[in-house]
């Protein structure tokens, strides 16, 4: 490897680094803000001035200089520090210096290097310029008269979540940041322009005068909005959750988040059941704990064990739906399932129902098969991981489903399940590089496989991945999914599946765990809403008992790769709600079958021991265990229809309880469908 200097420290380092990386490798902190590493270099704030030799006898960019073997680098000295001192002296000729009113204050790239690296006063007594706010949409809050012109995000619309709607207009002094036409960004991940500002010109429209940094508690958690578990950090003060940002973790979101994971959390305080409530002559009224358990209980001993179905919803956690499981099959309840949009997968061997080659593995891959999913609208930043590998030009892409904008071009190769079973017989470009595929990989989504045919389609899917030995993965869209599958909250033998149970005549009891996507319009059932939120469950319900949502409690979740991981407790529940695993416990006690423990400990315990893949937190089996999954025998013969596959997302912004009851969601849904008549009309 080659080797150079840092201020006279000799540092090994990887052929195509640049020098401000060499200069890190050192342990020498080079200020910048231009320059971020998931992002294409600009080379143009100037501030990561260094002193090379060989060299001209004057400060160059170190972002954009490539480290060369015996380069000696100079990152303090007096010529250095001059110049980083007129660099900021100029970044800061035109700053309107409003931080006492500024969101960005305490959190500032700007106030930090000007302090570490900036002079003590300013030589500039003109007055400054001033920069027209732009509309850049519901989330995106913009002070442009900050801006310095980095450019990061215009190159992160650009570049990471493809959709080029930002962009720098006119020249010199009047250079300006605008959006297209002054329209909206309609990226799913437009958000995160907000964490790359390094002033304060781009902040957080619906957070905006909300809080300081420092008044805020900061709890490390999970995210429930997709299946991919986006490790996120959460910031509350008091009872109330304020804001959600992203933590890095490259094995699953590297460090972005979608709109919806970031600006939901305004669902948490609106609409929310904070009481027990029973319906008495077509009306709901408040209720004490006692009463509600009192009447739930008399209801499920009244009902024969075979008229009682259980259904978890897609936000639930791991030890609620164990302790669901461990009551009513406890009773000689067979009917129990979590999966309300009739997934057909379930019954097989583990690596049947999972992304095996993981969320960071997808990037190895040179061919990939997108089969009934989008997951630009499933898992925004998966599709982020699809597009890094494309413009990198090492993947080739097909479609059997919808034929939507991506962000990245691809091969498309039908609509429905006939083109995947004659898939094989075609003769075209996509098949060519599959044959001629290194690491083939398939996606299949749950618009595949949530079908009356979903059992032929996932055995025609299956046989195409075998045939060329593409990796198998399945791309899931609600948080408690794959946990749920792992514990086996599926129909037991004689039990009916959700869409059975809620069919008339199916059950005479339903148990609702937050299920609020499943129809219950035919059923006449006494229902039990387990939830946090007044949504389609609860307006059904006979009876609600208040539960915690995920900001509400600790628990697991397992993600759409197999990766058991831990939600934080970050406030307490509203109003009288309580944890879902400890209502299960108090009803339990009420239905004479008291479950084996008191306290979320012990049922971990319990839960470890009956299922041990739960205690390997944040582990990924990955391609080798999959290995052994013999993909002939998934799936049963049967003729597949000629419908088209449809993603189960038909508004990325509106997909569970939390997102419905979200004002600023309401606010980009709208936006979006506005945007789409346009663009039809």
């Amino acid at each position: 490897m080659p080797k150079a200097k840092v201020d006279g420290v000799e540092v090994e380092f990887e052929a195509g680094m640049n020098v401000l990386q060499v200069a890190e490798l050192a342990g020498k902190e080079i200020p910048r803000f231009c320059y971020h590493e998931r992002l294409s270099i600009a080379g143009n704030c100037r501030m990561c001035l260094v002193e090379v030799k060989p060299g001209p006898p004057k400060p160059q960019a170190s972002c954009a200089l490539p480290a060369a073997e015996g380069q000696e680098i100079f990152t303090d000295t007096p010529m250095v520090k001059k110049a980083r001192h007129g660099v900021m002296e100029f970044l800061l000729i035109n700053h309107p210096l409003d931080c006492p009113i500024c969101d960005q204050g305490g959190e500032c790239d700007l106030q930090d290097q000007a302090m570490g690296y900036g002079r003590d006063d300013s030589r500039y007594a003109e007055n400054k310029r001033a920069v027209e706010e732009k509309f850049m949409g519901p989330l995106i809050k913009t002070v442009m008269t900050r801006c310095i012109q980095c450019t990061r995000c215009v190159r992160f619309i650009t570049e990471v979540a493809g959709v080029p709607e930002i962009g720098l207009i006119s020249r010199g002094e009047d250079v300006e940041i605008t959006t297209y036409l002054d329209r909206a960004v309609t990226s799913e991940l437009s958000a995160n322009v907000i964490d790359l500002c390094p002033v304060g010109a781009l902040t957080s429209k619906p957070y905006a005068f909300n809080a300081r940094p420092w008044e805020l508690k900061k709890t490390e958690s999970v995210d429930v909005m997709d299946a991919l578990g986006s490790a996120i950090r959460v910031d509350s003060r008091g009872s109330a959750v304020l804001r959600v940002l992203p933590r890095v973790n490259e094995e699953i979101n590297e460090e972005w988040i979608s709109d919806k994971t970031r600006y939901a959390v305004d669902g948490l305080s609106r609409q929310r059941l904070d009481q027990p409530y029973i319906r008495e002559n077509g009306r709901l009224r408040p209720a004490t704990w006692t009463e509600a358990l009192d009447t739930v209980a008399s209801r499920l001993k009244a009902a024969k064990p075979d008229k009682v179905g259980v259904i978890a919803g897609d936000l639930q956690d791991a030890e609620s739906m164990k302790a669901a499981l461990d009551l009513f099959r406890g009773m000689g309840v067979a009917s129990t399932d979590c999966r309300q949009d009739g997934m057909v997968l379930g019954d097989g061997p583990r690596e049947s129902w999972l992304f095996n080659s993981s969320l960071i593995g997808i990037e190895d891959a040179d061919v990939v098969l997108l089969v009934g999913t989008n997951p630009r609208l499933e898992a925004p930043v998966l599709n982020a991981r699809l597009r890094k590998r494309w413009i990198q030009g090492a993947l080739k892409i097909g479609v059997i489903g919808e034929q939507a904008d991506l962000t990245y071009s691809y091969d498309y190769l039908g609509a429905g399940a006939q083109s995947l079973a004659g898939l094989s017989r075609q003769r075209n470009d996509f098949m060519k590089a599959l044959k001629d595929a290194k690491a083939p990989a398939i996606i299949v989504g749950a618009g595949a496989l949530n079908r009356p045919d979903s059992a032929a389609v996932l055995k025609a899917a299956a046989g195409l991945a075998k045939s060329f030995g593409m990796s198998w993965n399945v791309l899931h869209t609600a948080a408690s999914r794959v946990g749920g599958l792992d514990l086996g909250f599926v129909p037991a033998a004689g039990g009916k599946t959700a869409a059975e149970m809620v069919a008339k005549g199916g059950a005479d009891v339903l148990f609702l765990m937050g299920a609020d996507e499943i129809d219950l319009s035919a059923t006449k059932a006494f229902v039990v809403y387990m939830g946090t939120h007044g949504d389609a469950g609860a307006h059904r319900a006979d009876v609600i008992l208040p539960g915690a949502a995920y900001t509400e409690k600790n628990g697991f979740y397992v993600n759409t790769e197999g990766r058991v991981q831990q939600g934080v407790r970050a406030v307490f529940p509203k109003g009288d709600a309580k944890e879902d695993w400890a209502i299960l416990r108090a009803l339990s006690e009420r239905m004479g079958a008291k479950l084996p423990y008191d306290s979320l400990d012990q049922l971990r315990s319990r839960l470890f021991a009956d299922h041990p893949t739960f205690g390997r937190i944040d582990y990924v089996a990955g391609p080798a265990a999959a290995a052994s999954l013999d993909l002939g025998r998934l799936g049963a013969a049967g003729d597949v229809a000629e419908t088209a596959f449809a993603s189960p997302v038909r508004s990325f912004h509106l997909t569970n309880a939390i997102a419905r009851a979200s004002v600023t969601m309401a606010e980009c849904a709208a936006l979006v469908s506005g945007a789409a008549k346009i663009a039809a009309e």
